[in-house]
Parts: C-alpha cells; structure tokens; sequence
C-alpha cells in the first residue's frame, strides 16, 4: 500500500518531507517576532530581557510541544502508519466511549484553525511588499492592495484544486529546502551582531521572563508564542504521507533552522529597539526589516511561495481529516474526487468552498496580519489539548496508568496554560475561529450522536431471519411467470447475527411487487480501525443464487460498491460458485456478468404521534442526522453507483404504531334504506 511505501528513510523521503509536512510551522517566523513585539507596545519597549525571554520561550515550547511532545511520544501511537487525531481515536476508541468527546472537540477545532492558516501565512508574506521599488515601479503602502493580492492568490489556489496537486507537489520539498536554508542563513548572520541572543536556551530566562515586569502582558505572552509551534499537529497528521522515518530525519535540520531564523530576528530588534526610525512603531517585522535591500525582493518571492506551499498543504490536510472523520461517521458523506492516481491525492468540493469562503471572509474581516495573529492559535490549542487526553489513553494501554497520568499532566497543564492565554483573543477574532468550531462541532455532534441513536431506533425495528425466506427467494428466482426485474438485484442493507436482516427489505422484495432476479445479493459495507483494509467475505447461505457479502473497508477507503461486486462476481463465477450469467444482448465479447441493479433505502422520520417514546432530545439528534443526510451526498454516489442503475426506496425510520393510530367504529350500513316509503 502506498502509506507503506514511505516508511524506510532516505534523502529523497525527507526533501517530500519538507515540503509536505513543514509548510505551517516553517512559515512562523514570518509573523511570530512580530506578534511579540506589539504585546509589547511599541518597539522601544522590546528591550534585550524581553527579547532574550521570549526567544527563550519559542525555543522551549518548540522543544516541549513539537519535538517531544509530537515528534517522540505522538508519532508512536501510528495506526498502521497513520497519524492525527482521528487516527488516533480509531486506534483506542473501542477502550472508552468518553474518548469520542475529545475526538470530536479536537477534529472540528483543527478544522476550523486552520481556515487561519492561509489567510495569514500570504498576507504575512505579501505585506512585504509594501513600499518596495520593483524596477521604475513603486509598490503601494495602501493595505487594501495588499489585501487585494492576498484574495487573488488564495482564490486561484482553491481554483486549481480540483485539477489535482500531484505536479505542482513535486516541486514543494527543494522549494521548501531552499525556503529553510535562506531564513536559517539570514538568521545567522544577523544572530552574529549579538551574540547575547544564545542566552536564550536556557530556560531560566523563559521562566524569569514570564514573572518579570518588563513582561507586561504576563502569562497572555504565551498566546503570541504559541504560534511558533501551530503547526506541530500538522506534522503528526502527515505523518502517514512521508512516514516517522523521514520526519525523525527532517525535523532537526527544520528546527535548527527555525531557531536560528527567530534568534537573528531577536538580534535585530536588539540592534535596533532603541533607533528613532523604529523606537516609536506599533507594527515591526523584524523578519523583512533585517534583509539586506538587494535580496529583500527575492525573499518576498520565496515567502510568498512558502505561504502558498504551507497553505496548500493545510487544504490537502483538511481533505484527509473529513475523509477520516466521514469514515469514523463523524461528518456526513461528502462527494470525494480523485484527480489522479495517487491514493492521498483527493479533492472534496464541500471542504474547499468552505475553507475558501471562511479564509477570505478572514481576509477581508480583519486585512492585516497583525490582526490576523491576535485571532491565530486559539482553536489549535484545544486541539493539542485533545489529542494529549486520547494520547493518556493510549499509553495507559501499552504501559501503565502511572507514566499515562504523568504525561497527562505534564503536558496537560503547560497546554492549558496556552489555552488561558490564548483565551485573551477571543475579543480580538478569536471568536470567530470559535464560531466556526462549534458550528462543525454541531454537525459532527448531530451526525454522530443522531446515527447512534437512529441504531438503537433501528433495534426496536422488526427483524426477521434471511433462512427463513430463502426458499421463497430461490422459488421466486425460478419463476418464468414473473418478469426478470433484474439479473443482479443488489441490496445495500446490514445482514447481522445468524441472518437477521430488517423485514421491510423482504418486503421490498416479495410484497411490493415480486421483483425476481437470477441472483440476490445482501451487502453489508463495514468500517474498520486499520487506515486502508479493503477485504471481503462471502456466505452463498446453500444456495447459488442468494448471497450474503461482508465488505471490510477501512476508514481512508473510498467506498465504491460497484467495483466491489463486480470483483466480487468474477471471483465467484471462476471458482465455480455462482453460474456464468452470459448476457443475451452485449457489444462486448465473452461478457459472462449480467446486469445490475442496485438499491438503496433512505430513512424519514415520521410524525412524532406514530411513535410517542421518542422523546424530542432523540427526535432532533435523529431529524437533524436525516436532514444533513438529505441535503449532502447521496447513499448513490456515496457508494460509487453514480453511474450503475440504482433504485432509491423512503422508507420509515420507525414504523407506525397500529394502536396509536386507530379509528373508533361508529356505524356499519348492510342495506340500503329505501327512501321512498
């Protein structure tokens, strides 16, 4: 499988690396510097003890957080080499079912986040500009042409998904190397005019900084640090598109970078807090303020490529994250594209309208990027909240519950304390990166919870035994005086325990009207915890012509059911189990597959007086779950029968209750009277 074609680690390995999986933290530096420096206020108040103790902190947080945290102990909970949250849960969720709570939390939160993402990675990188001479033209200081920039780039990246990004991709690892080579160059020449700046690995200064008064944001100055680090869920998410390997190799040389980047900045703002052309600014950014003028266009370039590069990787991220929590039964079905032969190349149209929608609403809504940054970060840390209570889970599972509850509230209690600071810029946009989490939350809530509560619903249902019908079915198959409905007549309904099977499918079947066929099949598709598992069982039941299938599918596949069959009825007829069904009319030579015909039931809820023990809690998970079905893809082309003969039949979620609804008998006529006397 190709997520296991990744795992061994070579040069090549880590340069897809690089560009895959480093886009969002590798663009931090571009804003993080300068989002510390307004908690300051103005320039002139980022005096070398504040400087020296917030490199010091980005430095420690970057050690913590990304490289212990994510890098040593996350990427060790792989599920058949697949990172991230929902990869996570799916690995442990049979454990507890508390655990659905932080999955759901963490993965609508992630979601929303990273609407952010783009939006302020470009406009970082276009802001630039501002004030640059490009050949005789001077570019504006005007921000709305920086904004009008910003949404034409963002525009056309949405644009150009669905053509697919295998291509454009190839060239993401050298750009991102030269990307990381550049700021780790920059950063160390300008680190080498003060050299104090190394004073900043130690964490005494990180920890003195937090407590001293030349800090007087206090411990909200983590809400601006913390952005260094947004990137580090992002890292274990992708982890199942490079392989461990190849990010085990990759992130010290990322780090080293990185570090040397932010300490050159540090050493600028050193060299420079106290001139009169900066001392008086609200807004400084130290990362283009340090550049030499005969290179500072070409770092724009290459920054605003790298923005594009890390947003492009955080659209592909959030086509993998709903493709997962759609396979967990988390979001509803969405329509899945696949624009090339690569099986992570995907593109879902829902997802990229509405991340492209939200991110230039944020673009627009707030135009800077310092007001951008004030919003960034909030939602994140809920996430790496999440995954550190699953991450409790699943070391409690392989080692004990002592080293699970040390590392819970190691790092439990250093993400609150994020979470607290970053709690401030709620009224400064963070708001709106909440709104957008409780609104996917609400969808997730409402498909997860409504489908578990239609299940139980769905118990109560009457359930009859598949053996017992079997010699109607076979009688009915034989049967010359019926019109062959089909040669093939599939069924798309769950076969449980010793054959139990819902009665309104046989009476789909038998009542409605006889619908023969020469073969009938009963498909249960069945999720499963292993990423990319694709296999099948068969039972023929003693029969030729019934057949019950099991297809196991794991949570990443794509569901495409007619393939399945057809597969499925090759193998049968080679090995002698079903008869050659040859077709009497075909443009094909040697056809031996008949016709198919599929069909699908969707659920409606009925009138709350046919069924007065669903009580309204039940009836609005349930309606709701039924709604976002009816208004997202359909059972059809989720199961890849969009171009197969499909049958759609309503039927009930609940089926009437004949003593509820019943008419009081007030008279019965048996002559009629003759009028006329």
């Amino acid at each position: 499988m190709e997520n296991k074609t990744n795992q061994r680690l070579s040069i090549g390995g880590m340069l897809v690396t690089l560009g895959i999986v480093y886009g969002d933290i590798g663009t931090s530096p571009l804003y993080v510097i300068n989002a510390i420096i307004s908690d300051a206020g103005k320039m002139r108040y980022a005096v070398p003890e504040y400087i020296i103790g917030s490199i010091s902190l980005i430095f420690w947080t970057l050690m913590i957080i990304t490289t212990v945290k994510y890098v040593l102990i996350a990427m060790r909970a792989d599920n058949n080499h697949e990172g991230g949250i929902f990869a996570l849960y799916a690995l442990i969720r049979n454990r507890a079912r508390w655990l659905t709570f932080p999955a759901l939390i963490g993965g609508a939160a992630l979601l929303a986040d990273g609407t952010l993402t783009p939006a302020v990675s470009v406009t970082s990188a276009i802001e630039g500009l501002k004030g640059q001479h490009i050949g005789p033209l001077e570019f504006s200081d005007h921000q709305f042409v920086v904004v009008l920039i910003v949404t034409a780039i963002l525009l056309g990246l949405f644009l150009i998904q669905h053509f697919g990004t295998e291509v454009i991709g190839r060239s993401f690892g050298p750009m991102m190397l030269l990307w990381f080579v550049f700021i780790g160059v920059l950063g160390f020449m300008n680190m080498l005019t003060h050299l104090e700046i190394l004073r900043a690995l130690s964490p005494y200064y990180a920890i003195q900084f937090l407590f001293s008064p030349i800090n007087k944001a206090g411990i909200f100055i983590l809400g601006s640090v913390f952005l260094a680090t947004t990137g580090a869920e992002a890292l274990y998410s992708d982890m199942g598109h490079v392989g461990k390997k190849n990010i085990y190799g990759s992130w010290p040389f990322v780090s080293l970078m990185l570090m040397l980047n932010y300490m050159g900045q540090g050493a600028w703002v050193i060299g420079h807090y106290q001139s009169a052309a900066y001392r008086n600014l609200l807004d400084v950014n130290p990362f283009y303020e340090m550049l030499p003028d005969q290179i500072r266009l070409f770092a724009i370039v290459l920054a605003t490529l790298a923005a594009i590069i890390a947003s492009q990787a955080l659209i592909t991220g959030s086509y993998t994250l709903v493709n997962e929590a759609i396979g967990l039964k988390f979001l509803p079905r969405m329509l899945i594209k696949r624009p090339s032969n690569t099986r992570s190349q995907m593109y879902i149209p829902t997802v990229n309208w509405f991340l492209c929608v939200s991110t230039l609403i944020i673009v627009w809504l707030f135009q800077t990027s310092q007001h951008m940054e004030a919003a960034y970060g909030l939602a994140i840390t809920i996430t790496m909240l999440m995954t550190t209570l699953l991450l409790f889970e699943f070391i409690k599972s392989r080692l004990n519950q002592a080293v699970a509850f040390g590392m819970v509230l190691f790092f439990g209690l250093i993400e609150v304390l994020f979470l607290m600071a970053s709690l401030v810029k709620f009224v400064h946009g963070g708001y709106l990166t909440l709104l957008i989490t409780l609104v996917i939350l609400s969808v997730m809530v409402v498909w997860y919870f409504g489908n578990k509560q239609r299940e139980n619903y769905e118990r109560t249902s009457e359930y009859v035994s598949l053996l017992d019908y079997r010699k109607q079915l076979v009688q009915l198959s034989k049967d010359s005086t019926e019109p062959l409905y089909s040669t093939n007549l599939v069924y798309m309904t769950k076969i449980g325990p010793h054959y139990s099977i819902k009665r309104k499918v046989l009476y789909s079947i038998l009542d409605k009207r006889p619908k023969r066929a020469k073969v009938y099949w009963f498909v249960t598709v069945n999720e499963t915890d292993a990423p990319y598992e694709s296999q099948y069982t068969v039972d023929m039941l003693g029969t030729r012509n019934i057949i019950s299938v099991q297809l196991y599918l794991g949570f990443k596949n794509s569901q495409h059911v007619n393939i399945y069959v057809r597969q499925i009825v090759n193998d049968l007829i080679d090995e002698k189990v079903i008869d050659t069904q040859y077709p009497k009319y075909t443009t094909l030579k040697n056809r031996r597959v008949g016709d198919f015909k599929f069909v699908v039931t969707t659920e409606q809820l009925m009138d709350l007086a046919t069924d007065p023990k669903m009580n309204r809690w039940d009836r609005l998970l349930i309606g709701g779950r039924i709604f976002l079905q009816n208004i997202t893809t359909s059972p059809a082309i989720w199961y890849g029968l969009k171009f197969s003969e499909v049958v759609e039949e309503a039927v009930p979620l609940v089926l009437y209750n004949p003593k509820i609804l019943r008419l009081n008998q007030k008279e019965i006529r048996h002559a009629v009277k003759d009028t006329k006397k």
